[in-house]
């Protein structure tokens, strides 16, 4: 078998990569000529890849409606993050505790920010209960919380993007922070029961993969494929082929509704 399919399932889309499988000592394609990765090239599809990792590991764990809160500080708070650190264990401690009186895991995904006036405030993902706007306010004790309903327009792609964002230099404030509280700011953290989805493997033949690319691939009974999505070519650092598309499970329109514009990239 020539190529390997890997492909992610979710409670409202699938999403699927074919690409070839070189090392199993089949007959394959002839290699495309390759290209030597410039190092912005490589920190590009490495940032590429975590932003990926993160969509798939939001579309496993949280749906449309969930929460995206900010948890800030009165203006002019200055924090080390550790004791920034030390609020968000206390503040999701108890977050976690009435989670529990209702009978469901708190789950959540967190990142510290660096404001642009310095002071520092923290994104945090987390799955709704009834009155968790009203809880998470209750809880914070310390500054005001912003929060928004989450969106499933693009396969939480924007929210993924955000949360692995590489932080920017903001007039110098970084350099405030030692490069131990730097790396904090860079990272993001998450509550221990978060499913990490792992793709069902397949193999295809070089007859099934022609095929597909002649006929384009067919989606699973409920779903569509979304056009957008497919993108089929050579990877030029490889020189292998690859094929990528999404499934979208087929939802019955609300009256008077209209699917949003969803932006997918290849």
């Amino acid at each position: 078998m020539a190529y390997r399919q890997y492909e992610w399932i979710f409670d409202n889309s699938i999403e699927t990569d074919i690409v070839y499988a070189g090392n199993y000592g089949a007959k394959g394609e002839k290699r495309a000529p390759r290209r030597k990765a410039t190092p912005e090239q490589v920190k590009r599809q490495n940032q590429r890849n975590k932003e990926i990792r993160m969509r798939r590991l939001i579309k496993a764990n949280f749906r449309e409606g969930d929460l995206w809160v900010t948890l800030k500080y009165p203006a002019g708070t200055r924090k080390e993050v550790k004791d920034v650190q030390a609020d968000l264990t206390r503040f999701l401690r108890k977050l976690r505790d009435r989670y529990k009186k209702l009978n469901v895991p708190l789950k959540f995904i967190y990142r510290i920010e660096l404001g642009t006036q310095g002071g520092i405030h923290t994104h945090l993902l987390t799955n709704r209960v009834p009155d968790a706007d009203r809880i998470i306010q209750r809880l914070w004790i310390h500054g005001r919380v912003n929060w928004t309903s989450t969106y499933e327009c693009g396969g939480f792609k924007s929210l993924a993007e955000y949360i692995v964002k590489e932080p920017e230099e903001i007039e110098g404030q970084m350099s405030l922070f030692d490069e131990s509280d730097r790396g904090k700011l860079i990272k993001y953290s998450s509550s221990r029961n978060l499913v990490r989805p792992e793709p069902v493997k397949k193999e295809y033949s070089r007859r099934t993969v022609r095929k597909i690319l002649r006929d384009g691939p067919k989606p699973h009974p409920g779903f569509y494929i979304e056009k957008n999505s497919i993108c089929i070519g050579v990877n030029p650092y490889t020189g292998y082929s690859y094929i990528h598309y999404t499934e979208i499970r087929i939802k019955r329109k609300q009256k008077g509704g209209s699917d949003a514009a969803c932006e997918y990239l290849c």
